[in-house]
């Protein structure tokens, strides 16, 4: 399910990180504690792990902001009134619980270098694209990515090595992800069709390399490719979830939003 946010600064200016994807992201999982601690805290510490794998999957992304603004340095100055989506892979009948825990609530962005607060004024949920076709029923979408689609393989010492969607390994990449997801809540099964193919465009896809954990120990910098589509086919229990919880790696940081094909 798929939410759009509206959000009304408290205070002016409203100054924001460029990086601001993880500070979001915290964001975010503080306003689901708030409203539901037991939720929130199993999406940060354990999240959904097939029962052959290490993986923890949170199963929910979000979009980039949706913002006019002005770049000073590696600050955002905003200059109306931010939108994004926020996707959770979660059962339609907690449509109203989730919409729930959203409404009215204070959403905090910052880092060490700046603060902006947001009152959430609304809550739409948007409709849903799969609705009509049964649980099982093959088809095939073309997506874009919204936000960064981040894919990477891993090096002899367990870091990845980002690859951009032009890579012959990226589909396959993309689709083994799709697959470890689908395990870890258990619907997968063996043999089903899970293809993904990327889309040819007119001109490269662009990269977008974004900073985590901004002026810390702990700080990493991901890679992520947007202006690119794909073509996926499976059933659509599995075709909801990718859309719900995004494509690649990093989505509870806003990586792999997928939206519906345009022209691009």
């Amino acid at each position: 399910m798929r939410f759009k946010i509206l959000l009304s600064p408290t205070l002016a200016p409203s100054v924001i990180p460029i990086n601001y994807q993880y500070p979001l992201s915290a964001a975010i999982y503080k306003v689901l504690h708030r409203a539901d601690s037991d939720y929130a805290a199993f999406l940060h510490e354990k999240g959904y792990r097939a029962a052959d794998s290490l993986k923890n999957f949170k199963l929910f992304t979000f979009s980039d902001l949706s913002v006019r603004f002005k770049l000073k340095g590696d600050r955002m100055h905003l200059h109306s009134h931010p939108e994004l989506l926020v996707s959770f892979h979660l059962p339609a009948a907690a449509e109203t619980f989730v919409k729930g825990l959203f409404l009215s609530e204070q959403l905090d962005i910052a880092d060490r270098k700046s603060k902006a607060s947001f009152r959430i004024d609304l809550v739409n949920a948007l409709p849903d694209p799969f609705s009509g076709s049964a649980a099982d029923e093959l088809l095939s979408i073309k997506v874009a990515a919204a936000s960064a689609c981040v894919a990477g393989v891993k090096d002899s010492k367990g870091n990845y090595d980002f690859i951009s969607p032009e890579d012959a390994r990226f589909p396959w990449v993309v689709q083994h992800n799709w697959e470890e997801k689908l395990k870890s809540i258990g619907i997968y099964e063996a043999g089903d069709v899970l293809r993904v193919k990327v889309l040819p465009v007119q001109t490269a896809p662009k990269s977008r390399l974004i900073t985590i954990k901004a002026f810390t120990n702990s700080q990493t910098r991901i890679k992520g490719f947007t202006h690119f589509g794909m073509e996926l086919t499976a059933k659509r229990k599995y075709l909801e979830l990718i859309y719900n919880s995004g494509a690649g790696v990093y989505n509870a940081l806003g990586m792999g939003l997928l939206n519906f094909r345009k022209q691009l």
